[in-house]
């Protein structure tokens, strides 16, 4: 497992599916703090509106079951049917270019973080009602199958967000952004 050094820290965003938390990460982490995110690993297929090496590195069930038994994945889970990981390289590559980065996250996988890293880790839940949620996947594109999976969890990931330090409704995009790069500036200071 990788070993924090004193000022490292990762913020990870979590939240359901279709909450903004990827777009929300990339503005305040990536756009207005400069952090250096670190990107997931999947089985499932490619959405239309996905990019390899932007949004996943999608791979086969193979490739995957490789590279955990090479033990390569700090953390890894499995949702509706497919695998999500995070390899510990990655975490190491984006710590060596900046002291602090980000992750976008299921609520699985903030919380196998938190349990590795415990208060170097900073969970950011973002949040929408459940109508919300589902006209935001309608508009993306997402297939009526796919937003019922998505929506079938919703409740069981709106219960993380008492867990998380930080927690807010993404209903405007703009105030969102400017209340979560406050909170994450405070604890770069």
């Amino acid at each position: 497992m990788y070993d924090l050094k004193e000022q490292e820290m990762m913020f990870v965003f979590t939240g359901p599916d279709g909450s903004g938390r990827k777009t929300v990460a990339n503005l305040v982490a990536q756009s207005t703090l400069q952090m250096k995110g670190v990107i997931s690993y999947t089985t499932r297929p490619k959405r239309s509106y996905e990019v390899e090496g932007r949004d996943y590195y999608f791979i086969t069930d193979d490739e995957f079951r490789a590279a955990k038994e090479k033990g390569e994945f700090l953390e890894n889970v499995r949702i509706n049917g497919y695998q999500y990981g995070i390899k510990e390289m990655e975490i190491k590559k984006r710590f060596q270019e900046k002291g602090c980065i980000y992750l976008v996250m299921n609520t699985e996988g903030a919380e196998i973080l938190k349990k590795l890293y415990g208060k170097k880790v900073v969970r950011i839940f973002l949040y929408a009602d459940r109508q919300t949620l589902r006209e935001r996947q309608v508009e993306r594109g997402d297939a009526s199958s796919v937003i019922a999976k998505h929506l079938a969890h919703y409740d069981e990931d709106m219960a993380y967000k008492k867990e998380c330090e930080h927690a807010f409704e993404n209903s405007k995009l703009d105030h969102t952004a400017y209340e979560v790069t406050q909170a994450v500036e405070s604890y770069l200071k």
